[in-house]
């Protein structure tokens, strides 16, 4: 209904809603839904010679001033969630000290088969809902191995899979195709530049996450206190929400011609992040970071970092 009636506005820009109406065969109460669609869209604006008359803009303008607020609204997000983040990681951190093994709202757990175990357990005991979050470049082919017969287990109980990855797992085979096997189990997968930190939470109840999140294998705390659960799935629903589909196709900002990876990696420059720690922070390789740049340089026609540094803020790329 929507793009019968734009259609008709570019076709005869004087049509009101009556005559548009008529011309579509629909109610006009139809034909002011439809505006309103289109007018979200940013497909129609109201004209300047009519104030009470919408008028028809040119997809290609209408495209540009809608992905720019959607940019807009995915800064704005995106730094939502690294505040969020910092203020996890600084409870998580507090409150660590405070549980014992026989603490009623949580444990410390070391080693990799009491994080293992404790998976399990969780597993099972999943009714609704299982969330995690996997930082880094890729997982090893026989640890997703390993976790698909509890997994397929609590999927065939019916607890909803979300997984969230980094974007660079999307050219890492192992974990693409043990995405694909949890998508065609009902189980959602998005992918995303710069994620949380590592965690898992079950039913909204449970949560474990990284003892020390720069060093994984220092073990993990089990939490089950209401308010940093609370906080944790806050953190997982604002990066979810800022995510890819997996199956989808990132799209490149249309001004400045940057994936939302390469923004996060001048951005994280910019900041004083040296090539290594941009590499960990968005799971990427030192090589991959290097051609990235080397790519951006390119486009900016700039002979040095620092004089690309000039010209991606000029640009307002930063």
């Amino acid at each position: 209904m929507a793009q019968s009636v734009y259609h008709l506005m570019l076709e005869r820009p004087e049509f009101g809603v009556a005559q548009l109406a008529d011309a579509t065969g629909f109610t006009e109460a139809s034909v002011r839904a439809a505006l309103d669609d289109l007018a979200d869209l940013m497909l129609v604006r109201v004209s300047r010679e009519d104030p009470n008359r919408l008028r028809a803009v040119s997809p290609e303008v209408g495209l540009a001033d809608l992905m720019r607020r959607h940019e807009a609204d995915l800064a704005a997000r995106q730094a939502k969630v690294a505040a969020a983040r910092a203020a996890v990681t600084r409870l998580v951190a507090e409150r660590a000290d405070a549980f014992n093994p026989g603490s009623a709202n949580g444990e410390r757990l070391v080693g990799l088969d009491a994080i293992q175990h404790r998976l399990e357990s969780l597993g099972h005991a999943a009714t609704k809902e299982c969330v995690g979050v996997h930082p880094g470049a890729a997982q090893r082919a026989e640890d997703l191995a390993e976790g698909r017969l509890l997994d397929a287990e609590a999927l065939s109980r019916g607890v909803a899979f979300r997984t969230l990855y980094q974007d660079s797992v999307r050219n890492d085979p192992a974990t693409i195709n043990h995405a694909h096997w949890l998508m065609d189990r009902g189980g959602e997968v998005r992918t995303a530049p710069i994620v949380p930190q590592r965690l898992v939470i079950v039913d909204r109840t449970h949560a474990l996450v990284p003892l020390d999140p720069a060093d994984t294998r220092k073990g993990a705390l089990y939490v089950t206190e209401p308010g940093i659960v609370a906080a944790l799935v806050d953190l997982f629903e604002q990066a979810w929400a800022t995510a890819v589909p997996l199956g989808a196709t990132r799209t490149r900002d249309p001004d400045t011609g940057l994936s939302d990876t390469e923004r996060e990696l001048l951005s994280l420059l910019s900041s004083g992040m040296t090539d290594e720690a941009a590499g960990h922070r968005l799971g990427l390789s030192l090589r991959t970071i290097r051609r990235m740049m080397a790519s951006i340089m390119e486009r900016l026609a700039a002979t040095s970092r620092f004089e690309a540094g000039l010209k991606a803020a000029k640009r307002g790329w930063l």
